[in-house]
């Protein structure tokens, strides 16, 4: 950070005649990535809003802890020997322990990793979490590990990071391309290494181990939570919709399935490979059983029609959830969209200039920082449950979930017609207000 006459952010920010100075404009090039810039963009626009303290501004656009490592992973042919790199970010200590997911993906980069760091900070604050936000990441295509090499790559980047991560430090969880058996096995290298068993170094592990009912389909119900709560504001009902989900793995899965369970008709789905389309409504077990059966290929479902993701984004529907991966809705086609609403599953997946023309169409965005926190709320239950060694029935957890999921659509929806900005822009204001207030509280050391 710059050099401040203000020694102290509360002292500044409680100062009679506070010096005043100029909001942040550079950007770190440690992190400058298209990913990065929309995170710091939103927060830049948001406390430009907020006429948020310069200090607090310029603190939030970086993160706390980068940890950047490569290491070595090796083959199952034993002579192939390759470096990997990964990492792991945690931008705010203030609330408590960090928290947030590891993916594994071939496009992984420091830029991406932190950006997905600060959007987890938001989120947790929106909930009344205890917890900053932290990611994780390694740079590799999942697909391409046998079981072994998955196991050994999960170990070794455990034994990188071991010293930044633990239950009262840095809490891991699933995130794209990891899972439960992922969580086990860094929970089993992290507890290897300390002597004993540590469930709670993660959350997301299965049920055996100290994992939490309902943890696995925490998010796609959250974001079918703020889809109801958001169409009963708007006068849209999800029994009835018609309803598109990009996207039809943990997240876009569990929604389209709920969605469904509630009298929506999912008329589009798709996933990397392609998607399909069906204006009388898809079945979504058998979509299901069909790709269980005969690979991911949803563009050759034979009770549909086959579309590409850009296309399926264009089909006309009531709710679009992209719940895929980032910057779907772009400049390019946000005015081609026949939507009444989205709510999005993804994380970052509608750009700057995408929004400013969805808000020009009255087209509702449920946004990602509020509409996808149901992971990192069970996550919360299940670290709790954990250090309570107590553990709630799969009912009671969907129950405190979707109360709190709830509670925050509706906070946030009356903060943005109070201030007469988007849920996007209300989610924010929400997230950054309360983590100021525990910045000014805890002051700056020393």
């Amino acid at each position: 950070m710059r050099d401040r006459k203000s020694s102290d952010i509360s002292n500044h920010a409680n100062s009679a005649n506070p010096e005043p100075r100029a909001a942040p404009t550079h950007m770190p090039l440690e992190w400058d990535t298209p990913m990065y810039r929309l995170a710091v963009n939103q927060l830049d626009q948001t406390a430009e809003l907020m006429n948020l303290d310069p200090n607090i501004w310029e603190r939030l656009r970086t993160p706390q802890r980068a940890h950047v490592v490569s290491f070595p992973f090796r083959r199952d042919d034993y002579n192939t020997v390759e470096t990997v790199f990964a990492y792991r970010v945690q931008h705010l200590l203030t609330m408590g322990p960090t928290k947030g997911g590891i993916r594994y993906h071939e496009d992984v980069n420091l830029g991406e990793v932190t950006a997905l760091s600060m959007w987890m900070s938001w989120k947790c604050a929106i909930m009344n979490l205890p917890f900053g936000g932290a990611k994780g990441g390694v740079r590799i295509d999942p697909h391409t590990l046998s079981g072994d090499e998955l196991q050994r790559l999960t170990r070794r980047y455990t034994s990188e990071i071991i010293e930044v991560i633990g239950p009262d430090r840095d809490i891991p969880a699933p995130d794209l391309g990891t899972d439960e058996r992922v969580m086990a096995w860094i929970m089993d290298t992290y507890s290897q290494q300390k002597g004993y068993a540590v469930p709670g170094v993660v959350t997301g592990k299965p049920i055996e181990i100290g994992g939490s009912h309902g943890r696995s389909e925490a998010t796609g119900r959250g974001v079918i939570s703020c889809a109801t709560e958001a169409g009963r504001s708007n006068d849209i009902s999800l029994d009835g919709a018609d309803v598109v989900v990009q996207g039809f793995g943990a997240v876009g899965g569990t929604a389209a399935r709920l969605a469904s369970a509630q009298g929506a008709h999912v008329v589009g789905l798709s996933n990397a490979t392609g998607g399909t389309y069906n204006s009388k409504g898809l079945d979504i077990a058998a979509v299901s059983a069909w790709t269980k059966a005969n690979g991911d290929g949803l563009a050759d479902y034979p009770e549909g029609d086959a579309v590409s993701n850009q296309e399926l984004l264009e089909l006309p529907c009531d709710i679009l959830i992209p719940a895929a991966i980032q910057n779907q809705i772009t400049e390019k086609n946000a005015a081609a969209l026949r939507c009444r609403m989205i709510v999005e599953g993804a994380n970052g997946p509608t750009t700057l200039e995408a929004d400013a023309i969805l808000a020009d169409r009255d087209i509702l965005v449920v946004p990602d920082i509020l509409a996808n926190a149901g992971g990192v709320t069970v996550s919360y239950f299940e670290w709790v449950q954990g250090l309570q060694q107590f553990f709630w029935s799969e009912e009671e957890v969907n129950r405190k979930l979707i109360d709190l999921m709830q509670s925050a659509y509706h906070s946030v929806d009356q903060l943005a017609k109070e201030k007469g900005v988007t849920l996007r822009t209300a989610a924010l204001m929400r997230g950054i207000e309360r983590i100021k207030q525990a910045k000014h509280v805890r002051g700056v050391f020393p």
